[in-house]
C-alpha cells in the first residue's frame, strides 16, 4: 500500500466534500452569532440594490456602497430611531397614566348613552384596564429591554454595516458565486431566482409599502382629531398592519371606543368610518403594489411571519415569509424533476 495519504480517501471528491462540509458548518456557526443582523443586512442589500447599480453608473461600487449606506442613515435610519424614541416615550407615559388611575379621571364618569343602551364607562374601563396595561408593560419591557442591549446591539448594527457594504459592492460576484456552487441545472436556478424574487418583493417592499400607506393615513385622521400620543398609535399601527389577522382596526377601534367614552360621539364616528377605509384599502393596495399579488399563500404568510419573529427576531417579519416559501418553491422544483 502506497504511503501516500491522499490514497487513504475513496477520491478526492469525497475528501473535498468532507472539508467542504466542516467548512459550511463552522461557517454557519459563526454567521448564527449575529444571524439578525446579517439578515438584516441581506433585506436592505436586496432593497437598495437598484439604486446601487444606478450609482454605479457614474462612480465606483465601493464609493456607490459607501454613499448609498450614509444617505439611507441620514434620510432613512435617523428618522425612523428619532420616530421609535418618541414613540416608546409616549408609550411609557400612557403607560404610567394607567398605573396611576389617571385614565379613568379622563374618561367621563356617567353612563354613555349608545343607540339606546346605556353602558357603564367605569365598568368598562375596570373591564379592559388589565389587558391594555398588560399590552402596553409588554411595549415598555420591549423598549427597556432595547436599551439594556445597546451596547450588543451597537455591534451587531456594525455588522450589519459591514455585510451591508460587501453586499452592495460586490453583491454580483457574490451573487454569481453562489449559482456557481449551487449543484442545479440553469434552468432549475432560474425558475428559483424569479420565485425567490417574487418572495421577497411580496415580503419586504410589499408588506411594508402598505403598512406604511395605511399608517401614516390613520395617523394623519387621529392627528386632526387631536388624540394624544399619535406617534405612538401610529407606529403601533404599521406593526400591527405588518402582522397578519390583525391589521390598523388594532388602533382606531379602541381609540374609537376612547373618544365615544369621552363624550365626542362625531369624532367616534368620523374616526371609525375612517379606520374602516383605511382597513379596507388593503383589499386594493396589497395588490397593486405586489403585482396582483398572488406571491405568497395567506397561511405561508402567517405562519412565516409569527415563526419567522421566533426564529429570526424582528428581521422575521420579512424573512420568515421567505423562508418558508422558498421551501415550498425547492420543494415543487424537486417534486418536477424527479417526475421529469
Amino acid at each position: 500500500m502506497s504511503d501516500d495519504p491522499r490514497t487513504r480517501w475513496p477520491s478526492d471528491y469525497a475528501g473535498v466534500s468532507i472539508l467542504a462540509a466542516a467548512s459550511a458548518l463552522l461557517a454557519a456557526l459563526l454567521v448564527a452569532t449575529y444571524l439578525q443582523y446579517v439578515l438584516l443586512a441581506v433585506v436592505l442589500a436586496y432593497v437598495l440594490a437598484p439604486a446601487q447599480h444606478r450609482l454605479e453608473e457614474r462612480m465606483r461600487s465601493d464609493v456607490a456602497a459607501v454613499s448609498l449606506i450614509l444617505v439611507s442613515v441620514v434620510v432613512l435610519f435617523i428618522p425612523i430611531a428619532y420616530v421609535l424614541t418618541v414613540a416608546i416615550r409616549q408609550g411609557l407615559a400612557l403607560l404610567g397614566t394607567i398605573r396611576r388611575g389617571e385614565l379613568s379621571q379622563v374618561v367621563v364618569a356617567e353612563d354613555v348613552d349608545i343607540f339606546g343602551y346605556a353602558v357603564d364607562v367605569d365598568l368598562l374601563y375596570a373591564t379592559y384596564q388589565e389587558p391594555i396595561t398588560a399590552g402596553l408593560q409588554r411595549v415598555a419591557s420591549w423598549g427597556l429591554g432595547l436599551v439594556r442591549g445597546l451596547p450588543n446591539m451597537i455591534v451587531g448594527l456594525s455588522v450589519t454595516l459591514f455585510v451591508l457594504f460587501a453586499l452592495l459592492r460586490d453583491g454580483d460576484r457574490l451573487f454569481a458565486w453562489t449559482l456557481a456552487v449551487v449543484p442545479v441545472s440553469d434552468q432549475v436556478q432560474r425558475d428559483l431566482i424569479a420565485e425567490l424574487d417574487d418572495l421577497m418583493w411580496a415580503s419586504v417592499v410589499g408588506n411594508v409599502a402598505v403598512a406604511g400607506i395605511q399608517a401614516v393615513l390613520l395617523g394623519v385622521g387621529l392627528f386632526l382629531l387631536g388624540i394624544p400620543g399619535v406617534t405612538f398609535l401610529t407606529v403601533a399601527a404599521f406593526v400591527l398592519t405588518l402582522l397578519p389577522l390583525v391589521g390598523s382596526f388594532g388602533v382606531w377601534v379602541p381609540v374609537s371606543l376612547y373618544l365615544l367614552a369621552r363624550g365626542r360621539a362625531t369624532a367616534a364616528v368620523l374616526l371609525f368610518g375612517f379606520g374602516v377605509l383605511v382597513s379596507l384599502s388593503d383589499i386594493y393596495l396589497r395588490p397593486a403594489v405586489i403585482n396582483q399579488a398572488g406571491a405568497i399563500n395567506v397561511a405561508i404568510i402567517v405562519v412565516g411571519i409569527f415563526g419567522g419573529i421566533v426564529v429570526f427576531g424582528g428581521v422575521g417579519l420579512f424573512i420568515g415569509p421567505v423562508a418558508l416559501g422558498g421551501a415550498k418553491v425547492v420543494l415543487d422544483l424537486y417534486t418536477h424533476e424527479r417526475t421529469a
